[in-house]
């Protein structure tokens, strides 16, 4: 996927989640209040390999990054 121009959407699809923007409302809205205490990848609603693509592109400081930064804060 070309870096330029991902969107919240691309991530969710990435991670295999419902992508259409009433679905990443439903799943923020439903998952907010994590501890500020927890890593986002370590969040208990993720699969393993979804945790593993979090974990590894913040890491990696990927292209992703950015907008796992943005979905983290709107987690919290």
């Amino acid at each position: 996927m070309i870096a330029e121009n991902l969107t919240m959407n691309d991530l969710f699809l990435q991670l295999g989640l419902d992508n259409d923007d009433e679905s990443i409302d439903a799943f923020i809205e439903s998952h907010k209040g994590i501890p500020s205490a927890t890593r986002l990848e370590d969040a208990s609603f993720w699969s393993d390999s979804q945790a593993t693509f979090v974990r590894s592109a913040l890491l990696e400081d990927a292209e992703w990054a950015e907008l796992i930064d943005h979905l983290d804060s709107m987690l919290r």
